[in-house]
């Protein structure tokens, strides 16, 4: 919806080259653009990712626009700007989610899952971009147990090159592709075996944590069941044969879709994504330096690009010290004056940079509570901090955060032989494990039996991401993801004529969902099993909507055709009118 721009500058008193672009990871852009493309040592290369827009994982990649401006700008000595067309972005920008896949589920005689095994064909496009690979591979393959104990699971993915414009990660990433396969196939498992979908999925959830798939990683907490309750109750699922017959009365065939999804958040850690293949180390970092007046600026390798880390990340630095969030600036998105850091995708902003400010600001308010402690004359142990004041327990001996942020920067009764003036940390964080996020989302559909057209009734999600520190923003979040989901189910495809020319090259052709096409979601988030390796506790929510959504709609129209009488137990995505419709005709 928002295309990239890129503008390139150079000085030549300096040889410093500057590269303004949209970007959701400015600082892998420098290092790739500068080492591998351009040969620019990074201190004399700076990226700047302003107000970018919606990234969405489009606009984590390194695009060729990036490098020939920057070069431009250093051959004619001027400043030079590439501004994407809508055209140029359907044939530049990465696609996503281009699987052809084949799945098994195996089941023993009392429906316990036994063995899952997906052959995949993953289309990369006609050249690789910059983490093609990964997507169907560490971030799709790894997933394939889902939320249930299957004993064994077989996943072999083959990356294949077309003649089509390059596949990269998306919203989701790789997980939305193994949710949607597994769901799927349970649905259709269900309906073989004659039983309902939703007590089979509880009747082979992982109920026991920490829990080791067989397929290379480790869920530390969860809790399926809860988010299922919390799902039926929110669905109103009793209800349902009631809004049937209303349905029916009309003319129309009305169906109901559940499915549970788990994700990996956090990207991360280094050394598994190592292990895997990738070259780069998925850590964060943070810079936290605080004023004289007791304000701070907190500068990021984070990227925010709507997500609102600036009020989000404001408010964990500003609880740990007890001020008001006005007094925390966030800085991010230009590697002139934030520390190196690996961007924001993949959920990671909150689990991975938020846990960095956290460590950082650790830092500050330990060397803090030393400067405390000898303005009071206490010993540091016993010195607390709440509410923006240091006190020693246990008297009523107090001092402002302000006034020990003044005694670092004037430091006239200072114990300078043990303590360095000034209040400025840097930390690093790489986490040990990735996140899991986890939920259930149900989906009521109606469908026109004359001309196959689909109507999203009613959508309820019910999400597991841990502690919550802003839950506006989650919400907003999940109500975004579900909306792209939905698109992918019902209207979103890339077209391709027998020649390989895209026939889908404008919004003319190209379906994007309108407000129309969704309904108001019914939103919770209140089964929270907190992560056990981040200080926060947070899981990551940016992805979920997307990844839970289409299987749950399509389960949805499944359900409906054969309600209708039709024998129908799959339709490809999306799900226009002219597919379904002739699903109903057999």
């Amino acid at each position: 919806m928002e295309p990239r721009v890129a503008v390139g500058d150079y000085n030549r008193s300096t040889g410093d080259s500057t590269l303004y672009t949209t970007s959701q990871n400015p600082h892998v852009i420098r290092l790739l653009m500068g080492a591998f493309v351009l040969g620019i040592p990074e201190h004399k290369l700076r990226v700047v990712a302003p107000d970018v827009g919606g990234g969405f994982g489009s606009k984590i990649f390194h695009y060729a626009e990036e490098a020939l401006c920057t070069f431009a700008a250093k051959a004619l000595n001027r400043p030079v700007k590439w501004t994407c067309s809508r055209s140029e972005a359907f044939i530049s920008d990465a696609h996503g989610r281009d699987h052809v896949t084949k799945i098994d589920l195996a089941l023993d005689a009392d429906n316990n899952f036994t063995a899952v095994r997906t052959e995949t064909y993953a289309n990369m496009g006609a050249y690789l971009s910059t983490f093609a690979p990964s997507v169907p591979t560490w971030l799709h393959g790894t997933l394939m147990a889902g939320n249930y104990k299957t004993p064994l699971v077989y996943v072999n993915v083959k990356a294949v090159f077309t003649n089509t414009v390059p596949v990269d990660a998306y919203r989701g990433a790789g997980r939305p592709e193994a949710t949607y396969q597994l769901e799927r196939v349970i649905d259709k498992a269900a309906i073989e075996l004659g039983v309902d979908p939703i007590a089979l999925r509880r009747q082979n959830f992982i109920t026991e944590f920490p829990y080791a798939t067989p397929v290379a990683v480790e869920y530390d907490t969860g809790d399926y069941v809860a988010t299922m309750d919390k799902l039926e109750e929110m669905a109103d699922l009793s209800g349902f044969e009631a809004r049937l017959a209303e349905s029916q009365a009309k003319g129309k065939l009305r169906g109901l879709g559940v499915n549970c999804y788990i994700e990996a958040c956090g990207i991360a850690p280094s050394n598994l994504v190592g292990q895997l293949g990738a070259r780069a180390g998925l850590y964060e970092s943070a810079t936290v330096r605080v004023n004289a007046t007791g304000g701070l600026v907190v500068m990021t390798g984070s990227h925010s690009h709507g997500q609102g880390h600036e009020t989000s990340f404001a408010q964990v630095v500003a609880d740990m010290i007890g001020i008001d969030e006005n007094m925390v600036e966030i800085v991010h998105g230009d590697t002139a004056n934030t520390p190196m850091g690996m961007g924001t995708y993949g959920s990671r902003s909150l689990a991975v940079g938020g846990s960095a400010m956290v460590r950082a600001t650790e830092k500050i308010i330990a060397k803090a509570r030393k400067i405390a402690a000898h303005l009071m004359e206490a010993a540091e142990a016993d010195i607390e901090l709440k509410d923006g004041q240091f006190s020693v327990a246990g008297t009523d001996k107090s001092v402002a955060w302000g006034d020990v942020t003044l005694a670092a920067y004037v430091p006239h009764n200072y114990p300078l032989e043990e303590i360095e003036p000034g209040l400025e940390e840097t930390a690093f964080y790489d986490p040990a494990n990735f996140t899991y996020p986890s939920g259930a989302y149900a989906c009521e559909v109606e469908v026109d039996p004359d001309t196959g057209k689909v109507t999203i009734e009613r959508f309820s999600a019910a999400d597991d991401f841990g502690n919550i520190v802003n839950p506006m923003i989650v919400s907003g979040q999940v109500h975004g993801g579900l909306a792209q989901g939905i698109g992918q189910a019902l209207l979103e495809g890339c077209g391709y004529d027998e020649n390989g020319q895209l026939l889908t090259g404008s919004f003319m052709d190209y379906a994007m969902p309108r407000a129309s096409d969704v309904p108001f979601y019914s939103v919770d988030h209140s089964c929270q099993t907190p992560c056990t390796h981040n200080p926060l506790g947070v899981k990551g929510c940016g992805e979920a909507g997307a990844i839970g959504s289409p299987p749950s709609v399509v389960n949805a129209v499944v359900d409906a055709l054969r309600r209708g009488g039709h024998d129908v137990t799959h339709v490809d995505m999306p799900l226009s009118p002219s597919r379904v419709w002739s699903a109903m005709q057999g």
